[in-house]
C-alpha cells in the first residue's frame, strides 16, 4: 500500500510560481509511475502531467507543456511539479497519483491517490 502527501500548494498572483511535492511511502517509489491531476470546482478531474518511474520519460496535458514541469527524486520518494506563469485558470485542487507499470494519463488507470492540495491563483 502506498501512501501519498501534497504540499506546496496555496494562493498565489497570476504569473507566479509554486512548486507541488508528493511525498510516497510505504512501497518502492522506484517502481512508480507518478501522475499529477487536478480537480477545479464544478469540473472533471483532469490530467496534468506524468513521469516514469526512472524519471527518463514525461508527458503533459498540451495545454500545459512549457508553464509545468514534472520531476521525481527516488532518493527522496518525491515526485514534483513546477507550475510557472500561472493563470486564474490554473485554480484546482491538485492530486498526485501512483501505479505500477508505465505512465499513462487515464486517471482510472492509478492506483494509488494522495488527498490534494489547493491552489488558487489570483487575477
Amino acid at each position: 500500500q502506498v501512501q501519498l502527501v501534497e504540499s506546496g500548494g496555496g494562493l498565489v498572483q497570476a504569473g507566479g510560481s509554486l512548486r507541488l511535492s508528493c511525498a510516497a511511502s510505504g512501497g518502492i517509489f522506484s517502481t512508480y509511475a507518478m501522475g499529477w491531476f487536478r480537480q477545479a470546482p464544478g469540473k472533471e478531474r483532469e490530467f496534468v502531467a506524468a513521469i516514469s518511474w526512472s524519471g527518463g520519460s514525461t508527458y503533459y496535458a498540451d495545454s500545459l507543456k512549457g508553464r509545468f514541469t514534472i520531476s521525481r527524486d527516488n532518493a527522496e520518494n518525491t515526485v514534483y511539479l513546477q507550475m510557472n506563469s500561472l493563470k486564474p485558470e490554473d485554480t484546482a485542487v491538485y492530486y498526485c497519483a501512483a501505479k505500477r507499470g508505465v505512465l499513462r494519463v487515464g486517471d482510472y488507470e492509478y492506483d494509488y491517490w494522495g488527498q490534494g492540495t489547493q491552489v488558487t491563483v489570483s487575477s
